[in-house]
């Protein structure tokens, strides 16, 4: 049976019947036993299976597509596929330039992104993935700018007016790739880069900074204050050395100011600065644009101020207590302090949060967080609460 055979049976008329039902708020509050009963007495047990599978797929798909229910998915696609959100923020840099072709297409999120207003080739060796994005593209009313090829990208023909984008899998037959690695690699991605007019690279967050070419642009992007991935820009979509995004809003920072803040005791606040713009290396550039704050340590991604701070690019807290890190005194602390749920965030700190958080002697009535890092290079720890703005 062909590898897509599943495709078919779910765009059959009864797949198209059954998907919709499964939907159903009814559905939903069942259990799947009581489900899958009463389905298989109206549909095959093969079918019943794969729509259940699916719509499991499509409810996880919705924070990342506006049209999930409507679209299909494999688990592996999903897991990589760029949201819609990202998406157009990737899509934004090739306005000047046509034709685009996707290589390593997937399910279609970023082709579908690209085809809202360019032609666009999608390109992926999978035949599953290949055909799922020829169908998203369709779904999302895009499909008549979308050609689909299924083959090796490194089979496709390319031109040197050709623009690029490519996601590199970092999965490969079920099994994740460890490490920086990916398929194809990032010394393929850059060699095919001098043959073409403009590539961009999406790679994991964790990507080492020192392997990317100098003349290109490292972007590091988070949605929702947690870190999604780096994207590499070749010279022709650069426009500056390291940028720092936070969607969905695209606040962005770039590198170039020079800028280089203070380093003082703490204030009356901190601020949590997204891991966008730490793993970017701009938190100089963020407190030189905020002005009126300090960095609490040379190496350490916070910035404090007497004033709370309020930006997109982090999240202010008001300091309850500073103290040198000491399990004793920070029981004592949160005791005097009547709390009794602590969230903990470390950065720069060796301590083990699980092991901390069965110490902690937690008995009050108040929720806090407590942040563990080093102030002048020595362990520190802060009780916080998140500021809140008052009503206007």
């Amino acid at each position: 049976m062909p590898s897509d055979a599943w495709i078919d049976e779910l765009l059959s008329p009864p797949g198209r019947a059954i998907l919709p039902e499964l939907a159903s708020a009814e559905v939903r509050e069942e259990n799947e036993i009581r489900t899958i009963d009463r389905l298989r007495g109206r549909y095959a047990p093969e079918l019943v299976r794969l729509a259940i599978t699916q719509s499991a797929l499509r409810h996880r798909a919705k924070p990342k597509f506006s049209r999930a229910d409507e679209m299909l998915f494999t688990a592996a696609g999903l897991e990589q596929a760029s949201s819609e959100r990202m998406a157009r923020h990737h899509a934004a840099r090739y306005d000047a330039f046509a034709p685009i072709r996707d290589l390593c297409c997937g399910l279609g999120g970023d082709l579908i992104a690209l085809a809202e207003s360019h032609d666009v080739t999608g390109v992926d060796r999978d035949p599953v993935h290949a055909r799922l994005a020829g169908y998203n593209a369709q779904v999302n009313g895009v499909g008549a700018r979308v050609a689909i090829v299924c083959a090796d990208v490194a089979d496709v023909p390319l031109s040197p007016g050709d623009a690029v984008f490519i996601d590199p899998a970092r999965r490969v037959d079920d099994r994740r790739l460890r490490g920086g690695e990916s398929e194809p690699s990032l010394e393929w991605c850059f060699a095919l880069a001098a043959r073409v007019a403009a590539m961009g690279i999406k790679s994991s967050p964790g990507i080492a900074v020192d392997v990317v070419p100098h003349d290109w642009e490292l972007e590091f992007v988070s949605e929702g204050r947690e870190l999604k991935e780096s994207v590499l820009w070749s010279p022709s979509l650069r426009s500056s050395a390291r940028r720092a995004t936070v969607l969905p809003e695209g606040h962005t920072i770039v590198s170039g100011s020079g800028a280089n803040v203070r380093v003082r005791a703490s204030g009356r606040y901190l601020l949590d600065v997204d891991p966008s713009v730490t793993r970017a290396g701009l938190v100089d550039e963020l407190g030189a644009s905020i002005g009126d704050c300090w960095k609490i340590d040379e190496r350490i991604g916070f910035l404090s101020s007497d004033a709370p701070i309020v930006t997109p690019f982090g999240r202010p807290l008001e300091i309850l207590a500073s103290l040198p890190w000491n399990l004793k005194r920070l029981n004592e602390a949160l005791r005097s302090l009547d709390i009794g749920r602590a969230d903990i965030r470390k950065r720069g700190s060796p301590v083990d949060v699980d092991e901390l958080q069965r110490k902690l002697k937690l008995r009050g009535s108040r929720a806090a967080l407590v942040v563990l890092t080093r102030v002048e290079d020595r362990p520190w720890a802060f009780v916080c609460v998140n500021y809140l703005l008052p009503p206007s």
